[in-house]
């Protein structure tokens, strides 16, 4: 089993429901820094909050685009990748548009994660990509995989967490295989909650966690460990 530093610098730590306050995300990065955790997740509006209070820090500011539907425009989720950038986020994490890709849309998929994975690219920002997988087919999800590589995301990553479901093992090994011969990442999000439930992410193929519970998890394992 990981170390607990080592499994704390695989979390994302996460805080995006609508009612978090400014004390809840100055908490958050206390929390990141105090843990070193990889990053903290967080709405856009609170980006500017974060690398303020991160200053220093090595950890990272990660923020979400077209978050939760990934049915915003294309040029509104490319100008939003530019103003969070500006404002200091290190990670973007953009929701695929699912409908268009349902609806055998690739092109006009294609060029919606290439309007922000070639910004990120520029900035030198990582670009994860968030499939929705519990509304896709395995089909759907390999062609996924395969638009990221395209658009040289660095990032796949299964759910936003306000879905229908999360993060499965069965997901997470089949996106590993796609995108692993191209150096892509693999990040699991969505109803991780416990040490359990982290550690089978990782065995099937994850190479970063996003989780509210990161606190918890990494107290399971410091206990584990001791």
């Amino acid at each position: 089993m990981l170390a607990p530093a080592q499994l704390a610098g695989l979390i994302d730590h996460t805080l995006l429901k609508p009612e978090a306050t400014a004390a809840d995300i100055s908490r958050l990065c206390r929390e990141a820094r105090e843990h070193a955790f990889c990053s903290v997740c967080i709405n856009p509006v609170w980006v500017a909050l974060a690398a303020a209070e991160l200053r220093g820090s090595p950890v990272k500011v990660c923020t979400v685009i077209g978050f939760p539907l990934g049915a915003t425009l294309t040029a509104v989720k490319a100008a939003e990748t530019a103003r969070v950038i500006a404002l200091g986020a290190q990670e973007a994490d953009m929701v695929l548009n699912v409908g268009a890709l349902k609806g055998g849309q690739r092109d006009a998929v294609r060029d919606d994660l290439a309007a922000v994975t070639a910004l990120c690219r520029a900035h030198h920002v990582v670009s994860k990509v968030i499939f929705e997988t519990c509304l896709l087919t395995r089909e759907e999800k390999i062609l996924a995989c395969q638009l990221c590589i395209e658009t040289g995301a660095h990032f796949v990553k299964t759910s936003t967490g306000f879905s229908a479901g999360g993060a499965t093992a069965e997901d997470l090994r089949l996106m590993s295989a796609q995108v692993k011969a191209a150096g892509l990442g693999v990040k699991a999000s969505g109803g991780i909650r416990t040490l359990a439930d982290a550690l089978a992410m990782l065995d099937a193929g994850a190479t970063r966690l996003g989780v509210s519970a990161g606190l918890k998890i990494l107290a399971e394992a410091r206990a584990a460990a001791a």
